[in-house]
């Protein structure tokens, strides 16, 4: 940038030297600033203010005076006009018009300020070429394409992947209404770079005229990188001898592809696929035997990629089946829908069939049941409890590669009424705890009439003993003594204290009676007591 500002600075002051000392003044060029190659285009030039005398006026390109691309000579003053056939090599570039005096060298030539002039060329011929490597590559890898033409310039490309245009970078600032996008540069190629590519180069005269030139179409393969295989199996029986078809498959990858079968580190066998993703071999193997670690390798395009480590092995059906039931309820406990489970004891690849009063039950066919197997020796069948559900069912397990032996459960009856109706056992129990529960209550109540009836025979004789210890007594207690004492207890509430009192007048009972027999057994106590009841008496009937 700073020596085309020199080089602008040099050009002027150069003008100001050849018009400084020139009465001409400087000439005014004018023209097209785009013309196409092959044309006809005219050029003017004109001196504001002509001397009187003739003039001539000459059209170069700037830099080079020894060859002028046309002149004209003027009388009068009047303008010049320079038809010329407009050539890119020689007329592309800065053009100038110097304007001179004929008759008087003593009067220094004038230059008109510089004018731009392109010369557009139809683009043609495009064709396009493949930089980076041959029509196929694998994915992960740099795809560059190079679009050329024969004929053109001020060229913009455009591409297309399937007859459908590649988005670009947008255009540059600037002056000039083109950018270039020669070669198109993919990075890290993908499957969907595959197709057919053709560039488009065009360039545009004066926004009226657009020239296009196609190239043909170069079809690119980008091929996929195989995935890490994942393996499968299956046993099969000839003659008592059996083998495993082990396959080797990946989900992505463009053939030729090549699989490799490898028991731990040593390798079994390999195949390269042409046709797709995937290749088979054969395994012998030895029933009831460990089981045997293999896995799968798939190489394309120089990458490889292993799959994970998977046991193989076979174990014959054998051993008791077994069949079992789960009942779901509803809120008022009324059964719904049933689950078997019908499990064998031994067995890798088992096939489970179950019947219904003798009919298979298809696992293909729609119907009202559902088939399940969570595993290798177990499987499920899910079915609701109504009238098509009604029925005796069983399981047969035999081998998934021989289906000539099997084995088979016992049966299971299904009904709806017998399921939701309750058992003899059930009602019998329900019965018996409600007849316990009347007969503890028939108990209590009867063991308390019993007490309250004691109670109520004690409570009279209680009352006649108080008695007749009050009348025989009477006479020697302290009434006034026993009334505040009583009054005393009933103020105060408290039960001790009368429980106390109840046992000391016990006590005084006691040594009273003891002391009355002891009088009873004296004959002047005897004789004196009587007496004293014969004075009472005759004191009554008084």
């Amino acid at each position: 940038m700073f020596s085309s500002m020199v080089v602008a600075v040099l050009g002027l002051f150069c003008f100001s030297l050849e018009t400084k000392s020139s009465p001409l003044g400087p000439p005014l060029l004018y023209g097209p600033d785009v013309a196409l190659d092959g044309h006809v285009v005219e050029f003017g030039c004109r001196v504001l203010h002509p001397p009187g005398e003739p003039l001539l006026l000459q059209l170069f390109r700037q830099g080079l005076r020894s060859r002028a691309l046309a002149f004209y000579t003027s009388l009068d003053g009047s303008a010049a006009v320079f038809p010329m056939v407009v050539r890119r090599a020689s007329h592309e570039g800065t053009l100038e018009c110097v304007a001179s005096v004929q008759n008087d060298s003593q009067i220094q030539p004038s230059v008109s300020p510089p004018h731009r002039l392109k010369v557009l060329v139809p683009v043609g011929g495009a064709t396009l070429a493949i930089r980076s490597r041959e029509e196929e590559l694998f994915e992960g890898e740099r795809l560059l394409l190079s679009c050329n033409v024969t004929s053109g310039n001020y060229v913009s490309y455009s591409w297309l992947l399937d007859d459908q245009p590649l988005p670009g970078p947008a255009p540059q600032p600037g002056p000039a209404p083109h950018h270039t996008h020669q070669d198109l540069l993919i990075p890290r190629a993908g499957a969907q770079h595959s197709g057919s590519y053709v560039c488009v180069a065009s360039n545009r005269y004066n926004d009226t005229e657009v020239y296009r030139a196609a190239s043909p179409k170069v079809t690119i393969t980008v091929r996929e990188l195989a995935s890490r295989p994942a393996l499968s199996y299956a046993v099969e029986k000839q003659n008592q001898t059996f083998s495993a078809r082990v396959t080797c498959r990946s989900s992505r990858g463009t053939p030729p592809i090549t699989f490799s079968l490898l028991g731990g580190a040593v390798l079994l066998a390999r195949q390269t696929s042409q046709q797709g993703p995937s290749a088979s071999f054969s395994v012998p193997l030895v029933p009831d035997a460990p089981p045997r670690g293999l896995r799968c390798r798939a190489q394309s395009g120089g990458r490889v990629a292993d799959g994970t480590e998977t046991a193989v092995h076979v174990a014959p059906v054998g051993g008791p089946v077994t069949l079992s039931s789960e009942y779901i309820t509803a809120e008022d406990f009324s059964v719904t829908a049933v689950t078997f489970f019908c499990r064998v004891a031994k067995g890798s690849h088992a096939r489970f069939q179950w019947f219904l009063n003798g009919s298979l039950l298809r696992p293909d066919a729609p119907a009202f049941y559902t088939l399940l197997q969570p595993s290798a020796r177990q499987s499920v069948l899910l079915l609701p409890v109504d009238r098509r559900s009604s029925g005796t069912y069983h399981c047969r397990v035999s081998d998934l590669y021989d289906n000539t032996t099997g084995v088979q459960s016992g049966k299971l009856y299904l009904d709806r009424e017998e399921l939701n109706r309750l058992s003899s056992a059930v009602v019998a129990v329900v019965f018996s705890c409600f007849g316990l529960v009347i007969a503890c209550v028939s108990a209590c109540c009867c063991a308390g009439l019993i007490c309250r009836r004691r109670l109520e025979h004690l409570k009279p004789t209680w009352t006649s003993e108080v008695k007749g210890v009050v009348l025989a007594f009477e006479e020697d207690l302290d009434w006034e003594e026993y009334r505040e004492r009583a009054e005393g207890l009933t103020a105060a509430g408290l039960e001790s204290d009368l429980e106390a009192l109840g046992a000391e007048e016990e006590e005084e009972e006691e040594e009273e009676e003891e002391e009355e027999e002891e009088e009873e057994q004296r004959p002047e106590n005897r004789e004196t007591k009587r007496r004293t009841r014969s004075d009472e008496e005759e004191n009554t009937e008084r």
